[in-house]
């Protein structure tokens, strides 16, 4: 009974869904961003890998390479390679594995990074400890995509596939290639400090959460998944030890005891390959190496050049996942041996274990047919692509373009018709074309000069490209149907353009002497077939139209033209791709486009696109580029004058900052600046009280003219403010301008005193002395001020008494000094401790000025007031740490734009069970670690400011938790609570990477196994942080570990909630 329940719990476990694509994905991009912009504190690869087929390919990877890097897909710290196979000839995929191995050696050699330079030398095995300790990603792209044939100029890993475009709308069109990037990100994790090799393949996107992923120690791995019988009996599959296994959550890893190939049924069952729910593992070609297991292959790799010579004179092939990985699984050895090579490889790897990491979540997005990338686009995941991105797109009236068609990189001109869930990539359509549904257009550039008579359609399921070729200035135009497979003999299902080749050749009457001109037992196939002619433009569409079987008009001239020209296969075309005129062509046509959009952007628009993005596109053209970036700045004073009464201030002055930096000047860019945040804080000023942007100024050196400051009187009084702290759930940054407003912005949070006390606070009282003001601080930190109308702004950074002049400015006390003020304050926090601390005193103070001088105080007054007192402070930030201090308890906070800046305060009435799980549950922990948050909120500032897509999405984001969060707490899902504060914390992180550090990282990573979720309080950086506990043991213990573990000099306050 108790065996079956077990059994019954584990298949539970098991057969969860699959991982959410967009989840998926998005974590892992972060983590990618996190790795790239910060890899001191996120580890990124030491190396990155590509295996080419050809010497011609391995340059247009390393062109790739180079863009991912100018892109932030991959640390400038990185060393990236692309390896072809030597002289081009296929020597299988493990032994390329050897030669990239051997080939990232001699690259680092050529750095001067080791003295070694000698082959005796890296047999001693000083190169080999060297790249031991290194962590390589490597990618095995050296295919041919026969089944993919519009992807072979550009690689199969490097097709266009928008999955989460609309993200950053101003950014390059995602690649299949950089998604797998976000994936291995999350997997370098897995290595920690131990070296390693991790491999993934080209045409695959294996969607799951790396990030888990575990490795064990001195071995090799490799993921699997489970898998039907009938899918199983078509791939690799993985048969693992019943006894030597270890199963978690989400995941399973056992020690490898077979491998199979392609098995029927009887062998499964014969090997035991069945697994308890009458599934098998799945293959996934993921392998990693780690430790010893990596170092054995270094050593292998170094040495492996006699192998591959050996290989290509007996011109045999040494597959990775059948040779190399045999020499792993001790049952395989006997038949590794009779392989080539197979002696040597179980002798130098045989040492170690393989072990299966089994991910039950993993989704497989294949890629290895062009209706495959069609269904990846249209089917479960059509939500999260982007269907137009980085294109110029005609209104509708003047054309007829589906809505589920997918456009990249595009221009698309008047008169063009596209059918539905078609992909047009990187190409230029002048008008009268018609492009059917479900069919792929990539690199076409169709003349806008040709003759009104011209008209050209392109079928349904078809797929039409151009190709530059070495030695000829013409492009060839290619085409095919979507479902054909090259591969297939004319006599054995061999199609073209979807209909059988054979019928096809005897319509056109098409001699097979015309297609093949060889006898050998090769088979003849449209992969072979001389079927292209390099012709004119407008020739090579007319022979297009009638080799579709579209135009038989003409058809003897038409045989006769295409017999005449120089023709080429697909075969020929893999071997001859001219890939720097490809490179440059896509590269020019790429900053067209982002000159156009920025041009419509500055004429049209009002600045809404990220102009520092699109030059950093547009610079590519180099000096037409950088030509085309000075014309933008010399129209900055038109656009700002024409937009003045509509565009911010703040807005307009980045632009032109950024332009400035587009066009190489630093200085200019630099000395405007300050004008960018001194109009920050004039449109907060007035946002937050019509026509007090006046008032400050005139309060800086003029008498003001206001009547509400006539008619206050000061009466000798004393009066005390004390506040408590504010901690933050969700929600931060939305309520910081100019985000608060231009947008709506939702915050969490929590009133808490710390040690039972109220920590903030401060007395002000009148004096016999009728003009001066003397202030104190806790510090032991004194002043008088003889005449209060001498305060003026700008203050001092070091200024310790900015905050309270701040405060006699923005109530006007400093125009009302018929009596003298003492005003004293504390706040017994520590410094830099993210609570709100500044914020709240100021609120404190402000609160109090009013109060003496019978002004508004008003907590909605007095929040928004403290606004406009920290951008004259020059530390800039938002409304919700005085909404946190002023109003009591829990409350959901939301803002709406407009002048005046309208705050809404929900306060959360909490059950006394829900107020006594979180006192129970929550941890406030101060890392000891001092931060700043003007530090921060300045780099996130000024990236709103530019109109970061990324920033902004993750800004929204946040605004849509702290609703959900809200929920959360009014139905009391506490742990719910928690996964919305530790995906607030990594939305934080994609806003600025510096808001943690290595201290914080390890911190978190110590309290994960006893929490829900965590994050730092505030902006980041240091200071506090908020820990939910799974339950209340789990507080218990984690708080007596924390307090008792010498690498963590932290201090758990006691805290209760302030009602």
């Amino acid at each position: 009974m108790s065996g079956g329940s077990s059994r019954n719990n584990i298949k539970q476990q098991q057969r969860k869904k699959k991982a959410d694509l967009a989840t998926i994905l998005r974590k892992s991009w972060y983590h990618l961003r996190l790795s790239v912009r910060h890899p001191t504190r996120v580890p990124t690869w030491d190396a990155i890998l590509l295996t080419a087929a050809s010497p011609e390919q391995a340059e247009l990877y390393d062109w790739q390479l180079r863009r991912a890097k100018r892109m932030g897909r991959i640390a400038d710290s990185t060393v990236t390679l692309a390896v072809p196979d030597p002289d081009g000839k296929r020597i299988g995929s493990g032994a390329a594995t050897l030669n990239a191995i051997y080939a990232l050696s001699l690259h680092y050699q050529k750095l001067g990074i080791d003295p070694i330079a000698s082959e005796v030398e890296v047999e001693n095995g000083s190169w080999v400890r060297f790249l031991s300790e290194k962590h390589v990603l490597m990618l095995h792209a050296g295919g041919d995509s026969k089944r993919v044939p519009w992807a072979n100029p550009m690689g199969k890993v490097f097709l266009p596939l928008p999955f989460l475009a609309s993200d950053d709308p101003d950014g390059p069109v995602p690649l299949l290639f950089d998604h797998i990037l976000a994936l291995a990100s999350s997997a370098r994790h897995a290595f920690r400090d131990q070296g390693g090799l991790f491999i993934m393949t080209g045409d695959v996107l294996p969607c799951f959460d790396a990030f888990k992923m575990t490795l064990p120690e001195d071995s090799a791995s490799i993921v699997t998944v489970p898998i039907t019988l009938d899918i199983a009996s078509n791939h690799g599959v993985i048969v693992t030890s019943k006894s030597e296994s270890l199963a978690q959550g989400g995941y399973t890893v056992s020690l490898v005891n077979d491998l199979l190939q392609k098995p029927t049924v009887e062998e499964l069952v014969k090997k035991d390959a069945i697994l308890h729910d009458g599934r098998t593992l799945l293959d996934t070609g993921i392998i990693s190496a780690r430790g010893r297991a990596w170092s054995d292959l270094v050593a292998l790799g170094c040495s492996c050049q006699p192998m591959i010579s050996e290989l290509l004179g007996s011109k045999k092939e040494m597959s990775l996942y059948e040779d190399l990985v045999a020499a792993w699984v001790p049952s395989r050895h006997d038949w590794l041996r009779t392989r080539p090579l197979g002696e040597h490889l179980v002798n130098s790897l045989g040492r170690q274990k393989m072990y299966s990491y089994c991910t039950y979540d993993l989704q497989f997005l294949h890629f290895g047919t062009s209706s495959e990338v069609l269904d990846h686009l249209s089917g479960d995941a059509s939500g999260i692509v982007g269907r137009r991105h980085l294109c110029s797109i005609p209104a509708t009236t003047v054309s007829d373009i589906a809505a589920s068609c997918v456009i990249l990189s595009s221009e698309i001109a008047p008169g063009v018709s596209i059918g539905e869930d078609s992909l047009i990539y990187d190409s230029t359509v002048s008008g009268a074309v018609q492009i059917g549904s479900q069919s792929v257009v990539v690199g076409i550039h169709i003349p806008s000069e040709a003759p009104e008579s011209f008209r050209f359609m392109l079928p349904d399921r078809h797929c039409l490209w151009e190709v530059p070729l070495l030695g000829h200035k013409e492009r060839v135009i290619v085409f095919c149907g979507l479902h054909d497979n090259p591969k297939n003999s004319i006599h054995k299902d061999g199609t073209f353009c979807g209909k059988p080749l054979e019928k096809v050749l005897c319509d056109l009457g098409i001699e097979e002497s015309d297609l093949w001109n060889f006898n050998a037992t090769q088979d003849r196939c449209l992969w072979n077939a001389k079927m292209f002619p390099i012709l004119t433009y407008s020739e090579m569409l007319k022979l297009a139209s009638w080799l579709m079987g579209l135009d038989d008009s003409g058809n003897k001239e038409k045989i006769t033209l295409w017999r005449s020209s120089k023709r080429v296969s697909l075969e020929e075309l893999h071997g001859s791709i001219n890939f720097p005129e490809m490179c440059n062509g896509s590269s020019n046509h790429q900053a067209d486009l982002a000159s156009g959009i920025a041009k419509a952007c500055v004429n049209y628009g009002m600045l809404g696109r990220n102009l520092s993005q699109l030059c950093h596109e547009i610079l590519q053209k180099e000096t037409l580029g950088l030509e085309i970036c000075k014309n933008f700045l010399d129209q900055c004073p038109k656009f700002q004058e024409q937009n003045s009464k509509i565009l911010p201030k703040s807005r307009a002055y980045q632009v032109e900052v950024d332009l400035l930096r587009a066009c190489g000047d630093e200085a200019k860019a630099i000395d405007l600046e300050h004008k960018v945040w001194e109009a920050v804080a004039e449109e907060t000023a007035s946002a937050v009280r019509y026509g007090f942007r006046e008032h400050l100024l005139e309060s800086s050196g003029k008498p003001p003219h206001i009547s509400h400051l006539r008619d206050r009187v000061f009466q000798p009084r004393r009066t005390k403010v004390e506040l408590p702290v504010r901690v933050d759930f969700v929600g931060g940054w939305s309520d910081t301008p100019p985000w608060s407003l231009e947008r709506a912005g939702c915050v969490l949070n929590m009133a808490i005193t710390l040690e039972g006390s109220l920590p903030i606070g401060t007395i002000i009282e009148t004096t016999n002395d009728k003009s001066g003001i003397s202030i104190q601080d806790d510090a032991g930190n004194e002043l008088h001020i003889e005449d209060p109308v001498t305060i003026k702004t700008p203050f001092e950074v070091n200024d310790p008494f900015r905050l309270v002049k701040s405060a006699l400015l923005v109530t006007g006390i400093v125009q009302e000094h018929s009596t003298g003020l003492a005003i004293k304050t504390w706040a017994n926090v520590p410094r830099g401790s993210g609570l709100g601390t500044s914020s709240i005193l100021a609120a404190a103070i402000v609160k109090g000025l009013l109060q003496i001088s019978n002004g508004d105080e008003s907590n909605e007054n007095v929040a928004r007031l403290v606004l406009v007192l920290e951008q004259l402070m020059g530390t800039g930030g938002g409304w919700q740490d005085q909404i946190g201090g002023l109003y009591p308890g829990i409350k959901f906070t939301s803002s709406f734009p407009g002048v005046p800046l309208r705050l809404q305060v929900v306060p959360l009435l909490a059950s006394p069970q829900l107020i006594s799980e979180l006192q129970q549950r929550l941890l406030v922990v101060f890392t000891g670690q001092v931060r700043l948050a003007h530090q921060v909120l300045h780099k996130v500032v000024t990236r709103y400011l530019q109109r970061d897509n990324l920033l902004i999405s993750s800004i929204k984001r946040l605004t849509e938790l702290a609703k959900s969060g809200r929920e959360a707490l009014m139905n009391c899902e506490v742990d719910e609570l928690g996964e919305i504060m530790s995906e607030a914390w990594r939305l934080h992180q994609e806003l600025d990477p510096y808001c943690s550090n290595e201290f914080v990282d390890k911190l978190f990573a110590f309290s994960q196994p006893y929490s829900s979720g965590f994050k730092l309080v505030g902006a980041g950086g240091g200071g506090f942080s908020l820990i939910l506990a799974k339950d209340t043991e789990k507080a218990k213990e984690l708080r007596q570990r924390l307090e008792e573990h010498p690498e963590f000099d932290v201090k758990v306050y006691n805290w209760s909630i302030c009602l």
